[in-house]
């Protein structure tokens, strides 16, 4: 025992000690001596003990007829002692273990030099001794379907004929198994039968995943209490001269008793949590099977959460959320439209998976979610020539009057029956669409527009912050408008980094998209089509180089004092002021903050050979834009700035720069190396004596930066500047078309300069648009 003990035991490196039998690490020896006086390991040595001995007491019998029962076998060894057991081969029923009473009655049958069943002759010899390895029982009644690896994901897809194919094969991949959907149904009669106990007249609706159409096996179980009915029966309940229900029933016995879980509460005036609770109670103490039970209810839509202990499937429970059915069934609508609703739909999200722009396992984040991304996908549906999808304003022509639906007073009306519309004359097949999706969305003003699912089309931010719903509606760098809820942005939670990074990857999976890897099977085995998309990272742009050298500003009109922004909205010359705008924050930051010398570029040639370099770049610019470092690459010095401003101390020397068009070009020189050791002189300046409002981030605090290291490299100024370079703006023109508010900086080095300068330029692509905003918001 004290051998084998010893084997089980493992130093680490670092200090404790790991039991090998248990697969248990602890910390310290009298945790070691703790374990070992436990009962798991002490379980765990009984049942090796046990085991081993009958390994020693077991022979292996192979041989003998297909469907031979297990004790015909028993009899057949009887002869030579007393059989303990028989246990035979599940699976093809071609061999067994049968286990003796000890080694006399094993040696008496090894004896035997043959042996012969039925006519058939028998191959007996001694149970093979393996290693005892504890693996913890599986769960009975999970009905989830096995992990699939991206290996043998990809092998499976590689197996297909064509794009096309490997987008449906996904679908069947990832969806739900019949197993699993039982099992949800169950659960689902399960939460019926005892709400029904408790809540006369309740309804649970599965919402969400588990019924849109877009499910994924394993995904959360989404439920709806709906308490309408017994709002009501309660009601009637304590005013005895009501009527009964329609139905009716009466309810009256179980609202009024004593022991009944509403008599000490009224549904019609209690609180959303308060009731919330009420249910976190009903699922601890009387669903069987659920553990875990824990009430959110600070969230957007206040839920209990649970897990199914016996199927580990987790799920949550809202009282609130009526939208959310009608949302559930536009999208089981939109699949019954057009069958390639579905696969577009899966290969979208699990790209965006792979390539960690959604799909956070915890919730929240700055990810997007993957209601965020069906909708994406449905609104370029929407887009294409001619529609694949109707939009949900045509969608609202087309139903009928009884079918006019108003949740918490959104119009929620669509036909009911999607046969009794017309099929799209769309003929594009898989392998297409997916290609333009990532064409369209790669150069995307997400910022400047909300994308409406009900017009089918880009709003502009201004008409949709000057209507009644629009302007309640939380603009960020993502604006991507529920089709029912126009207040709701469903992708509010998005920041600019993962814009950023969404259109990257869109770029670079564009680009992948036009190579014949991506349009047709290989012949030499290699990976293709949707394989080498859903690699993470495999498909990342690549470093701009010199002639891409390109900043965007977005539309961030949440920066600007309240006044400013709705007079801003409401100016008919939006696009001009907002130019002008950022045009000034540019020339400020460059001439004022950095302390680069700045020259409003002359009319005539300049100009002209400017335009000429804008043409020749001008399709490498939708290819590889300039944005966020990439993975791996050295950090901005400047990565700290906070959001926070002060005022500018003086007004802008920079009024005569304003554009009178829309583009402004200016002749740029640096002088000194602002861009290096910008947070140790920042550290350095901070103290007690600096003013509060001169944060980490203010622009006066900053230029205070830029002085100090021109002061350090020597005050005079050097005769020639360290770097020159051309700067120009101009007002993007992307997918988004006419509505782009997106602000296009393009950087142009002097030829000799140009690999000196990407220093530089890396730096201003964190700092710049910083700066800008800062500016933005410290206008009067």
């Amino acid at each position: 025992m004290a051998e084998s003990m010893h084997e089980d035991l493992e130093s680490l490196p670092r200090g404790g000690f790991r039991c090998r039998l248990c697969h248990v690490t602890v910390a310290n020896k009298p945790s070691l001596d703790d374990h070992l006086r436990g009962k798991k390991h002490q379980r765990l040595e009984s049942l090796r003990s046990i085991r081993q001995a009958q390994e020693l007491c077991s022979v292996f019998v192979s041989g003998f007829r297909k469907g031979t029962p297990a004790s015909e076998l028993s009899d057949y060894f009887q002869a030579y002692g007393e059989v303990i057991s028989v246990v035979m081969d599940k699976d093809k029923g071609v061999y067994a273990i049968v286990q003796l009473q000890d080694r006399e009655v094993l040696e008496k049958v090894l004896a035997q030099p043959q042996h012969s069943l039925g006519g058939q002759k028998l191959r007996v010899k001694p149970r093979e001794k393996k290693d005892f390895k504890y693996t913890p029982p599986r769960k009975q009644g999970s009905a989830k379907r096995e992990q699939l690896s991206p290996e043998k994901l990809a092998q499976q897809l590689c197996q297909a004929n064509d794009v096309d194919a490997q987008m449906s094969l996904l679908v069947q991949l990832f969806e739900f198994s019949e197993g699993e959907r039982r099992l949800r149904d169950l659960l689902v009669t399960l939460f019926q039968e005892v709400f029904l106990e408790f809540f006369p007249g309740s309804a649970i609706l599965p919402f969400g995943s588990s019924v849109n159409g877009f499910d994924v096996s394993g995904c959360d179980l989404d439920l709806f209490l709906d308490l309408e009915k017994t709002k009501k029966f309660q009601a009637s309940a304590k005013s005895p001269a009501e009527p009964l229900a329609e139905d009716g029933a009466s309810p009256e016995p179980d609202t009024r008793s004593e022991d009944s879980i509403l008599s000490d509460i009224d549904l019609a005036s209690a609180t959303v949590p308060e009731v919330l609770e009420l249910v976190a109670t009903v699922l601890r103490k009387c669903v069987p099977g659920v553990h875990h039970v824990q009430v959110v209810p600070n969230a957007r839509r206040p839920v209990v959460k649970f897990c199914h202990k016996e199927s580990s499937l987790r799920g949550d429970i809202s009282i609130d959320n009526k939208l959310a059915l009608r949302n559930t069934r536009f999208l089981q609508l939109c699949t019954e439209i057009d069958e390639r609703v579905r696969p577009l739909v899966y290969a979208v999200r699990h790209w965006a998976k792979q390539q960690a722009l959604a799909g956070n396992p915890f919730g929240g984040g700055p990810l997007l979610n993957n209601y965020a991304l069906t909708l994406l996908v449905l609104f370029f549906l929407q887009t294409r020539s001619p529609p694949v999808l109707p939009t949900v304003a045509r969608l609202k022509e087309l139903s009928e009057d009884e079918e006019q639906t108003v949740v918490d007073g959104w119009d929620c009306t669509f036909p009911k029956d999607s046969t009794q519309l017309e099929p799209s004359s769309n003929t594009e097949n898989l392998c297409t669409l997916l290609a333009e999706f990532f064409n369209v969305f790669r150069d995307y003003d997400f910022a400047g527009c909300a994308i409406s699912l009900r017009e089918g089309r880009p709003l502009p931010v201004t008409s949709v912050l000057t209507s009644e719903a629009g302007s309640k509606l939380k603009l960020g760098p993502f604006n991507l408008q529920d089709p029912f809820e126009l207040s709701h942005n469903v992708a509010a939670n998005v920041n600019k980094k993962t814009v950023l990074r969404f259109q990257r990857c869109c770029q670079a999976a564009a680009k992948y998209c036009r190579s014949l890897q991506y349009q047709r099977k290989s012949s030499k085995g290699k990976i293709w089509g949707l394989v080498r998309l859903f690699q993470p990272g495999a498909t990342e742009a690549e470093v701009p180089s010199a002639s891409g050298l390109v900043i965007d500003f977005p539309l961030t009109l949440a920066v600007l004092p309240a006044q400013s922004r709705e007079l801003l909205c409401q100016a008919e010359d939006f696009h001009q002021q907002w130019f002008r705008k950022v045009c000034a924050g540019i020339a400020f930051a460059l001439q004022d903050v950095l302390k680069c010398s700045c020259s409003e570029a002359q009319e005539g040639v300049e100009q002209e050979q400017q335009a000429v370099t804008e043409g020749k770049r001008g399709e490498e610019l939708t290819e590889v834009k300039a944005e966020q470092p990439l993975a791996g690459s050295k950090r901005s010095l400047d990565e700290e700035e906070a959001g926070s401003s002060s005022p500018s101390p003086k007004r802008p020397r920079t009024d005569t720069l304003f554009p009178e068009g829309q583009s402004m070009t200016w002749n740029c020189a640096v002088w000194h190396k602002v861009w290096l050791g910008r947070r140790r002189i920042r550290r350095q300046l901070r103290g007690p004596q600096l003013d509060l409002q001169q944060t980490a981030g203010s622009l006066e605090l900053e230029a205070r930066v830029s002085e100090a290291i021109s002061q350090q490299e020597g005050e005079a100024r050097p005769a020639d500047p360290l770097l020159q370079f051309t700067v120009r703006a101009r007002a993007a023109a992307g997918a988004s078309g006419d509505h782009d508010t997106r602000i296009r900086l393009c950087f142009d080095p002097a030829p000799e300069q140009a690999a000196a300068f990407q220093e530089f330029f890396h730096f201003l692509q964190g700092f710049l648009p910083r700066a800008v905003e800062q500016h933005l918001a410290s206008e009067a």
